[in-house]
């Protein structure tokens, strides 16, 4: 007799129920995705981040600053190979849902940053207009800018209205950089901060620090806030991962909470999965009797219901699978940029189709011991 053969006819045999087990399992495999996906947007910045960059900052927030000083004492570091200052400009483009990261950053700032591309013709227009501006590629596209744009933003951390023109448009050299933000010159900034605000002028938020090796990270961190020990501004120095997993850390009970989420939908239709086994095997008591009357064992019964619930699981999470990528796809340009870094990674993928394997493998095994027990006599005087 064809195992196989059964097995599909048994599990086509109630299609109803067989089709919404198996939407069941598409919906939960494609959330599971999706969820997971989310996680993975949300640490896409630190694990884009390069082990030869430092980040150094004022060691009691980021709401506090450093003076512009501290650039030449940081060179005298044993290791450290160039600096960059970076501003936090925090301003609005017409409305605050098209929030994007925008930075005023020192002339050398790219020089330490090579993942990012920008023609030669470009950089130098940058250079030489003192409003100038960079927009990376991903916020390019979803705000529609070209070179030779004008870019007006809201101030909020510097107030005013403050009017950029778009001199280039960084690439990245592969999908896991982030592109969806802007620079402009630190210079700018400093010059109408001395005209407007003259005891803001002079401050770095934070300096970039390259090093000669990434395995001295640490020691050089250590030697660069020593230099800054006891002062009235001193420094907390790290990795530029490490710097970026600071700003995770403060949504880890979203992060924990979704996880969860994800891990409760597998759950529940692996409950809603091992009740359709048990009715089908319910069902079939009589059958299978009649099977070991004829001398089939029970890991022929077995094989039947493992095979049954499998089909299901891999044509339901097989769905889902292939549902996975266009929907996140579909997700990230609803976003609205929230998410620049939104793809489906193949761990991603191979842990949705575990799931689905676990799901029919543990949704099997109650029904088919039960299958294997049953008594030929008690199975042919049962009933539906």
């Amino acid at each position: 007799m064809n195992a196989l053969k059964l097995i599909v006819r048994n599990a086509l045999r109630h299609r109803l129920r067989t089709g919404l087990t198996m939407a069941g399992l598409l919906v939960a495999v494609l959330a599971y995705g999706l969820l997971q996906t989310v996680v993975d947007a949300w640490y896409a910045g630190a694990a884009a981040s390069s082990r030869a960059r430092l980040v150094s900052r004022n060691s009691i927030s980021l709401v506090f600053s450093l003076p512009v000083s501290y650039e030449n004492r940081m060179r005298g570091v044993d290791g450290v190979t160039a600096i960059a200052r970076s501003n936090w400009f925090g301003g609005i483009y017409q409305e605050p849902k098209n929030f994007f990261p925008q930075f005023a950053v020192s002339d050398n700032y790219l020089s330490l940053y090579p993942e990012f591309t920008l023609p030669d013709e470009q950089r130098a227009a940058f250079a030489r207009d003192r409003k100038g501006a960079l927009v990376g590629r991903q916020l390019a596209d979803r705000f529609g800018f070209k070179v030779g744009d004008t870019l007006p933003l809201r101030g909020t951390i510097y107030p005013g209205t403050w009017e950029f023109v778009v001199r280039g448009i960084f690439d990245a050299a592969d999908e896991t950089k982030v592109t969806n933000i802007m620079m402009f010159h630190w210079d700018y900034l400093n010059e109408t901060l001395r005209k407007v605000a003259p005891g803001r002028a002079s401050q770095v938020g934070a300096y970039i620090i390259g090093i000669d090796n990434p395995d001295n990270a640490a020691a050089v961190s250590l030697a660069v806030d020593a230099v800054f020990r006891n002062s009235l501004a001193e420094t907390l120095t790290e990795t530029e991962q490490a710097f970026q997993l600071s700003f995770v850390a403060m949504s880890n009970q979203i992060i924990a909470a979704i996880r969860i989420v994800s891990y409760v939908v597998i759950l529940i239709i692996m409950a809603v999965m091992a009740n359709t086994m048990a009715m089908s095997a319910r069902e079939r008591t009589a059958e299978y009797a009649t099977l070991k009357a004829l001398g089939f064992g029970p890991v022929f019964l077995a094989t039947l219901i493992f095979g049954e619930s499998l089909t299901i699981c891999a044509l339901g999470g097989g769905l889902g699978l292939a549902l996975t990528p266009p929907a996140a796809a579909a997700f990230k340009s609803m976003a609205g940029g929230i998410f620049p870094i939104f793809a489906v990674t193949p761990e991603t993928l191979l842990a949705q189709a575990a799931c689905a394997l676990a799901v029919g493998v543990l949704a099997a095994i109650v029904p088919a011991v039960r299958a294997a027990r049953v008594r030929v006599v008690d199975g042919l005087r049962a009933v539906g």
